[in-house]
C-alpha cells in the first residue's frame, strides 16, 4: 500500500466518522422541560413542547373579566400563565416584543386568524406568584409576598420615567420596589401597579395570578389563616373588584375558596373547576398528546404503564394524565426504556389533607378509605365553594378538597336533591401508593403510642390465641389495603413488633434472600429469638390452614438455623395467617428430627 493509498483510506475514515456524528446530532431528541415553567426558556432553549396555546384563543372568545381555573398541583397553571404573559405583554421594547412573538411561530395560535394575534404585544401585563409564601408565620409568609410584589415593581420600572406619572405616585411606586411601604401599600399593589402602568401606557392591563390558595393553606395548617385570609381579601378585592384599569385577569389555584372568603363581591368572577367542560383539555395531558411524545421518543411499548400510572383524571368530559409525571417517567424512559413508573407527585407538593384525613378517620371513614384503596367509589355531594376553616367541619367538605386537589377524580356525575354528585374514585396507581404510604406512616406514628408488652409475653409464652387476639385489635383499629396485601400485612406486623426496646427486629422481604419473613432476636445471646412467617389468605376458611402452612415452612426450609449459627439456643417459631381484618397464629417448635 502506498502512503498516498493509506492517507485515502484515512480521510474516507475522516469523513465517516463526521457523517455518522452528525447523523447523531441529527437524531438527537429535544430536552424534556422538568421543572422548567417559564415559556420563553422551553422555546427558545429547544425543550420539548405540548402545544396548549390555544387556550389563548378561549380566552379571547369567551371573554371572561376575572377567570379562576382550578387544578391540581404540577397541571402545568404556572407554565400556562407564563405562556400568556409572553403573548399579550407589551414590555415597552419593540424588540423585546418582537421576540416574544417569535416564540409563538409555528404554534397553534397562529393559525387562528388575525383577531387573535391582533392582542399580541398589546397590554402591560402584572404576573405574580404566590407559590412560596409557605413560612411558618404571618409575618414571614407576609414578607414573602411582600418580596413577589416588589419584584414584580422592579420588573416595570421603566415607566417611572413617564411624565405621566406623578411625582407622589412615583415616590409610592418605588417605596413598594423597595419592600418599604406599608401593609395597607401591599395590600392595594396590584391596583395601584395597574393604575400606573394604564398612565404611562394608556392600556388596561392583564393581571395574571399564579397559586392564589398555597399562602393561605399553608396558613391553614399553621395557624395563621385568619390573618393571611384579611390580607388576601384585600389584595384581591382592590386589583379584581375595583379596579378600572383591569382588562382581565387570570387566577389559578388548586382549590376553589369561596366568594365570601376571598372574592367578596366579585360578581364578575368565573371559577372553571375540573367539572367544567370549557377549558377542559388546556391543563394536563390528552391521551393523544401523550402518545404523540411516547412516539417522539420511540417508547411508544410503555403507554400501558404509562397509563395505569398516570391516566385516570376528568377535567369535564376530557381524559387527562397527570403532565408532570409524565414528563419525568418520559425522562426515565429515555435513558432506559425498561425503566420502572415510580409516584413522582408525591413529593412535589404537600399531603397534609391525607394526612388530616387518616388521622382524624373514625370508623365509617377509614372504611370509606379502604373501599377507596380496594378500587371501589364513593358518592360526594359537591360543594361549589369550600373554606380551609370548613375542612374539618364534616367529611364531605374533606372529600370535596381531595377531589378538586387530584386525589381523586370522578367517574360519572348526576343530580339528586338539588345537588350535584359525583362518583368518585382514586385515579391512578401513582396517587394510591401515596394513599398507601401515608397509611403506613400514620400507623407507624399511632403504634409509638402502644403498649405492646402482652404482645411479646404471648410470644415469650407460646400463646398464639393470645397473639392472634392482640393482632386482630390492631387490624380493627387501622386503615388496610389489599391489593398489594403481603407488604401491607409484613409491614404491618413488623410496626408493632419493632416497638419493644428489649428485641432486635430483621425484616427479609425486601431481600428476596429465601430468609423468614421476620426475625426477632435479643441482644444478647442467651436471650429469646423468634422467626415468623406471614402468609395472606384467598378466603377467611383459608387462615387456619395457612397458618399451619406457614409454620411447615419454617420447618421445612430451615430457617432457624441462621438464629443457631448466630449462637441463639431458643427460637420459637410462628405462622401467621391473614385476611382483610382477620388473622390467625399458629405456634410450634421443631421436632427432633427436623432440627
Amino acid at each position: 500500500m502506498t502512503e498516498e493509498h493509506g492517507n485515502q483510506i484515512a480521510l474516507a475514515e475522516v469523513w465517516k466518522n463526521l457523517r455518522n456524528g452528525i447523523g447523531r446530532v441529527e437524531a438527537m431528541k429535544k430536552a424534556l422541560p422538568i421543572g422548567v415553567e417559564d415559556f420563553k426558556d422551553i422555546r427558545e432553549n429547544g425543550y420539548y413542547y405540548v402545544d396548549k396555546t390555544l387556550f389563548i384563543k378561549e380566552l379571547l372568545d369567551l371573554k371572561g373579566k376575572v377567570n379562576l381555573f382550578i387544578r391540581p398541583r404540577r397541571f402545568g397553571k404556572t407554565l400556562n400563565l407564563s405562556m400568556l404573559r409572553y403573548f399579550y405583554e407589551d414590555t415597552g421594547d419593540a424588540k423585546k416584543n418582537e421576540d416574544n412573538k417569535s416564540l409563538f411561530q409555528g404554534l397553534k395560535i397562529m393559525g387562528q386568524g388575525g383577531e387573535y394575534t391582533e392582542h399580541m404585544g398589546k397590554y402591560p401585563v402584572i404576573k405574580l406568584t404566590l407559590k412560596s409564601a409557605k413560612q411558618p408565620s404571618f409575618e414571614s409568609a407576609y414578607s414573602k409576598i411582600k418580596a413577589a410584589v416588589a419584584d414584580e415593581y422592579q420588573r416595570h420600572q421603566y415607566i417611572l420615567s413617564d411624565e405621566k406619572i406623578g411625582e407622589e405616585d412615583k415616590k409610592l411606586f418605588r417605596e413598594i420596589a423597595g419592600r418599604k411601604a406599608e401593609y395597607d401599600d401591599y395590600s392595594g399593589a396590584l391596583e395601584f401597579l395597574s393604575k400606573c402602568l394604564y398612565l404611562a401606557t394608556g392600556q388596561k392591563t392583564v393581571i395574571l395570578l399564579d397559586e392564589y390558595d398555597v399562602p393561605l393553606e399553608n396558613a391553614y395548617f399553621r395557624g395563621f389563616y385568619g390573618e393571611m385570609t384579611d390580607f388576601i381579601r384585600s389584595l384581591f378585592e382592590s386589583a379584581l373588584k375595583t379596579n378600572d384599569y383591569l382588562q382581565f385577569a387570570v387566577i389559578t389555584g388548586c382549590l376553589r375558596i369561596s366568594k365570601e372568603s376571598i372574592f367578596t363581591g366579585l360578581n364578575h368572577l368565573r371559577i372553571i373547576s375540573v367539572l367544567d367542560r370549557r377549558y377542559s383539555e388546556h391543563f394536563g395531558f390528552t391521551e393523544v398528546e401523550v402518545r404523540e411524545m411516547m412516539a417522539y421518543y420511540g417508547v411508544e411499548s410503555r403507554f400501558p404503564a404509562m397509563k395505569e400510572w398516570y391516566d385516570g383524571y376528568a377535567f369535564g368530559s376530557t381524559e387527562v394524565y397527570n403532565p408532570w409525571s409524565v414528563v419525568n417517567f418520559m425522562y426515565d424512559l429515555y435513558a432506559d426504556a425498561n425503566a420502572f413508573p415510580r409516584p413522582y407527585w408525591m413529593n412535589t407538593s404537600s399531603n397534609d389533607i391525607i394526612k388530616d384525613l387518616i388521622s382524624r378517620a373514625g370508623r365509617e371513614t377509614k372504611g370509606q378509605i379502604e373501599m377507596l384503596l380496594g378500587g371501589g367509589t364513593l358518592d360526594i355531594p359537591l360543594h361549589e365553594e369550600v373554606t380551609y376553616g370548613d375542612m374539618r367541619g364534616s367529611g364531605e367538605n374533606l372529600w370535596n378538597f381531595l377531589y378538586f386537589t387530584g386525589y381523586l377524580t370522578k367517574e360519572s356525575e348526576y343530580f339528586r336533591d338539588s345537588f350535584v354528585f359525583v362518583r368518585a374514585r382514586i385515579p391512578n396507581v401513582e396517587v394510591k401508593t401515596i394513599y398507601q404510604s401515608t397509611v403506613l406512616n400514620w400507623f407507624k406514628e399511632s403504634i409509638k403510642k402502644e403498649d405492646f408488652h402482652d404482645l411479646y409475653r404471648a410470644m415469650e409464652e407460646g400463646d398464639a390465641r393470645r397473639m392472634a387476639e392482640i393482632l386482630n385489635g390492631q387490624l380493627y383499629r387501622t386503615i388496610s389495603f389489599y391489593d398489594s396485601a403481603e407488604n401491607f400485612y409484613h409491614g404491618f406486623l413488623t410496626g408493632i413488633l419493632s416497638q419493644s426496646e428489649d428485641y432486635l427486629v430483621k425484616s427479609n422481604r425486601e431481600s428476596g434472600n429465601g430468609r423468614a419473613d421476620i426475625m426477632v432476636k435479643s441482644p444478647s445471646l442467651r436471650g429469646r429469638s423468634f422467626i415468623l412467617e406471614v402468609k395472606v389468605s384467598d378466603t377467611v376458611d383459608d387462615l387456619e390452614k395457612d397458618a399451619e402452612k406457614a409454620l411447615k415452612q419454617i420447618h421445612g426450609k430451615g430457617y432457624m438455623e441462621e438464629m443457631r449459627a448466630e449462637g441463639y439456643r431458643k427460637v420459637d417459631c410462628y405462622g401467621v395467617a391473614f385476611f382483610r381484618k382477620d388473622c390467625e397464629v399458629r405456634f410450634g417448635n421443631p421436632r427432633p428430627q427436623e432440627r
